[in-house]
């Protein structure tokens, strides 16, 4: 009976449910969800009415009898949350109490109390004028017609792209002085001076023009908000762009990019080691205590996006505090002397870690698990000078020089390239033979030269570091590490070979173990990166979708260590995550998107892993074994060779993509250099803006070309169907790098819609990304914040499913949010930093949510249980001097 039940709730499940909250059974008159009894009747009815099926045992496990998955069960919480007479229900719950009767129990049991209302006479919390200024100024700015609000936002436009043409004028103006300087030079070792101190200028030029523009600008970054579009925006988003666009961030992990924070009105400790290429932005904000570390990808800013205002606030860390990878600090947090949060974690506005404590997942709670997985070195501060001064002068007196000498030389030893500076007339059709040349030979040449390089001065190097030793940091050894990090992380080549059977030979080729590989066709993404690759180690038979970051190394402000990291065989990671050397999975794991990776306890094996921190979930679901006879035997070994033969076909489109993209941007610099003897500088800024455009322009041809000219359309089938390796090409065609050049401009909502996305007006992107772009709707005055993905896609093993997600007017996705597909959210919502919603979600008009997974959290409900008290961020301004 059970098999049979179960099979028709399958064949319901892969509809898509649309059906309106009035088909679900009415309630009698005087019913209540006060009993257990009760409640399990009505979610039964809810289930039901779901799948559309007449009866739900309230016994029958909902992912093993009735066969329902993630998606299905979504819609069943959103059924549920509509329902007055029934408690909200998490996909944590779901999880947790796989059956009605379960779920029915555990609702019941963690109803809380009535609590009295306040009696009339009971005085109200006095308001200050500040508050009532701060209150009448949100609703004046919530209120403030369209009309100019949409004028606001053209004037921003207009002056951000004034701005930006005039800083190429300037570049272009200095670039003219300094070559004709360096070709005034007699000799080799006057040349190779001149150069140095070229390079040497314009390096720092580079560096301390951010610091200028900030403390000219802005002054010292006090906590408040202000609106988006304005003038203080404006003063804001130079600062933010020339600060994120500085080479320091180059140099993270040095001493030089703390001393650097510094300079921009950081408050930084001594013996701090940040290594997170994320430079904040309202540095004045950061606290920092002596010996503290942050690890890579990192996401601290002391700014936010919110409701159409950046809100500023500060960011306090202790002395000998760890920030884990992959984390998220929000605005008005801090950490005590000591602290730990782990990774893929975060701590929300009003969160506070006590001195000594530890918290992860997110948002942050207590846990025992000690992150700190390396002993401190001797590490003295001279030692840490000496490494950034070795680092600025090899970057001034060797790198920078070299790099100008090579160019020079090899425009000398190609006769093709000599072409770009002494262009045939633009008439000739020599001179677009030439830029083809040109084209082809810097291309082709140096994906051969990275292959080369990858291959080999990694390995040498990597002798010299023994696994499981502890090395201070700022020598020798950390130096080598640095550099086999570096060029073996190569995101071209990944993205050349990703998503493809040519990924495994290019992974083993950098050093990784595969075991015995079973091929795929898709066992890694586009996206996967390292930190020694000679230490990774995935089992037979795994799959990996995108974004995954092996953490070899674990360090301490002082030290690092380098150790294996193994991922065990036929089990299935998704999107972004990291997993550290300690991982506990083991065999037929599945280990969902953005889940934290435990590092303590048994071992895990043969279930799935979910949220941040993590639980248990089902390994598969019986909708996910449709396909399993397509995954075996001669099906097998013919679908692979067909989808091998049309991954070839889009790595040479891909390949032809860049290739023409090149060949006119070769053109555009010929004809400046052509265009020069008359026009001087403007020619070079004329390229600039011209090469730039034209970037937008071809990269958007090609991304719709991939798909026809045709919308994409919500899929489910096999990796091993043609509709999926369409879908393969898409993500390969689509290079959308050049885009967060747009961040937190008018254009990138012009971008987003040449791509295909339905985005409303006056929408504030400050660096979201949309994998599949008309999939995507987003509402008027919304505001999606750095590090946002809405992915409208998942696979799972050898399925995989797309579908549309809908963001309604005035949404707020917080820093490092990840949306599903299928998910909508309402009017005026707002998920809160590092969340993740799962598919099938729906979000309420003006709720509040967060967490991972995310679920429905009152305002300021961290600060309350962190007994901060409600914080209501200032009106002030948040600039000035």
């Amino acid at each position: 009976m059970k098999c049979h039940r179960g099979a028709h709730v399958l064949e319901k499940s892969v509809e898509v449910l649309t059906a309106e909250p009035a088909d679900i059974p009415p309630l009698h008159a005087g019913g209540d969800a006060g009993s257990a009894t009760d409640t399990e009747r009505l979610l039964a009815d809810v289930l039901a009415g779901v799948v559309r099926v007449e009866q739900v045992p309230a016994d029958s496990h909902f992912f093993n009898d009735l066969g329902a998955d993630s998606l299905v069960m979504a819609q069943f919480c959103a059924r549920v949350r509509k329902r007055g007479d029934l408690p909200a229900v998490s996909m944590k719950d779901i999880y947790r109490h796989p059956t009605i009767r379960s779920l029915a129990t555990a609702l019941v049991e963690a109803a809380p109390a009535p609590v009295p209302s306040p009696s009339a006479e009971a005085p109200s919390p006095a308001r200050t004028p500040t508050d009532v200024r701060a209150s009448a100024e949100r609703t004046a700015r919530a209120e403030a017609p369209a009309a100019v609000r949409t004028r606001r936002y053209i004037v921003c436009g207009v002056l951000q792209f004034l701005i930006f043409l005039g800083y190429s004028c300037l570049v272009a103006l200095a670039v003219e002085e300094g070559h004709a300087w360096i070709s005034a030079g007699s000799g080799l070792l006057d040349l190779y001076l001149r150069s140095v101190l070229l390079a040497g200028a314009g390096f720092l030029g580079l560096c301390a023009l951010p610091i200028v523009a900030k403390w000219t600008l802005v002054g010292r970054w006090r906590s408040g908000e202000f609106p988006l579009w304005g003038m203080a925006y404006l003063r804001f988003w130079v600062v933010k762009t020339l600060i994120r666009t500085s080479p320091v961030r180059l140099f993270a992990g040095s001493p030089l990019y703390v001393l650097y924070l510094r300079a921009l009105g950081a408050r930084i400790g001594k013996g701090v080691t940040i290594l997170s290429h994320t430079i904040p932005v309202c540095t004045d904000l950061l606290t920092v205590g002596d010996g503290t570390i942050i690890r890579k990808d990192v996401l601290l800013s002391c700014y936010r996006a919110h409701a159409g205002v950046i809100q500023t606030g500060p960011v306090t860390l202790g002395s000998d505090v760890l920030v884990s990878e992959h984390t998220v600090l929000d605005i008005e947090t801090s950490m005590g002397d000591g602290a730990q949060l782990g990774h893929s974690s975060s701590l929300h506005t009003g969160q506070v870690v006590p001195a000594g404590e530890r918290r992860h997942g997110s948002p942050a709670q207590p846990t025992e698990v000690d992150y700190r997985r390396v002993g401190p070195a001797d590490c003295p501060t001279t030692k840490r000078t000496a490494y950034g001064a070795v680092q600025l002068l090899s970057l001034l007196a060797v790198y920078l020089p070299l790099a100008l000498g090579g160019v020079s030389a090899l425009l000398t030893g190609l006769p093709q390239l000599q072409t770009l500076l002494n262009p045939q007339p633009m008439a000739s059709p020599a001179f677009y033979v030439d830029a083809l040349i040109a084209s082809g030979i810097v291309l082709f040449g140096s994906l051969l030269a990275g292959l080369l390089v990858v291959g080999t001065v990694p390995r040498l190097l990597s002798r010299a570091i023994e696994p499981g030793k502890v090395y201070p940091l700022y020598g020798f050894h950390y130096g080598i590490q640095r550099a086999i990090a570096v060029m073996t992380n190569r995101k071209s080549l990944t993205t050349l070979f990703g998503d493809s059977s040519g990924i495994v030979h290019y992974l083993r080729y950098l050093g990784y173990d595969l075991s015995r590989v079973e091929q795929t066709g898709s066992n890694f993404g586009t996206e996967v990166q390292h930190e020694n690759p000679y230490l990774s180690s995935v089992g037979t038979g795994t799959m990996i979708a995108d974004g995954l970051s092996i953490m070899n190394a674990d360090f301490s402000s002082t030290s690092f260590c380098v150790s294996r990291t193994s991922i065990g065989p036929h089990s299935f990671l998704g999107n972004r995550i990291a997993y550290p050397a300690q991982g506990r999975t083991g065999d037929n794991c599945l280990l969902a998107t953005k889940v934290m990776v435990p590092i303590d306890g048994p071992v895990r094996e043969g279930v799935g892993l979910l949220g941040s921190p993590s639980f248990e979930i089902p390994r598969t679901v019986m909708r996910d074994n449709r396909f399993n006879h397509l995954e075996t035997g001669d099906e097998l070994r013919r679908r692979l060779a067909a989808k091998n033969k049309h991954n070839a076909a889009t790595a040479g489109l891909y390949l032809l993509a860049r290739l023409i993209h090149l060949f006119v941007i070769t053109l555009i610099t010929m004809g400046a250099v052509d265009l020069y003897p008359s026009f001087g500088a403007l020619a070079i800024a004329l390229a600039s803006v011209l090469t730039l455009t034209y970037t937008v322009v071809h990269f958007a041809l090609v991304e719709r070309a991939s798909t026809g000219f045709k919308a994409q359309k919500p899929l489910y089938c096999s990796i091993y169907e043609p509709p999926f390796w369409r879908h393969e090409r898409f993500w390969k065609m689509a290079s959308v790098h050049y885009i967060q050049a747009f961040d937190g401009t008018p254009f990138k909502n012009v971008i987003w819609r040449l791509l295909g996305a339905r985005i409303g007006k006056r929408v504030f992107d400050d660096g979201c990304f949309f994998p599949e772009r008309t999939l995507v709707t987003v509402g008027d005055d919304s505001t999606l914040n750095a590090g946002t993905v809405v992915q409208c896609h998942s696979q799972e093993d050898g399925a995989f499913k797309s579908d549309r997600s809908v963001l309604g007017s005035g949404c707020t996705l917080g820093v490092g949010a990840f949306v599903h597909y299928g998910v909508t959210i309402a009017d005026g919502a707002a998920l809160a930093p590092d969340s993740f919603l799962m598919k099938g979600e729906e979000i309420p008009s003006h709720a509040q949510w967060g967490g991972n997974p995310a679920r429905e959290m009152p305002d300021h409900k961290t600060q309350v249980e962190a007994g901060q008290g409600q914080h209501a961020t200032q009106a002030a301004p948040a600039l000035g001097h």
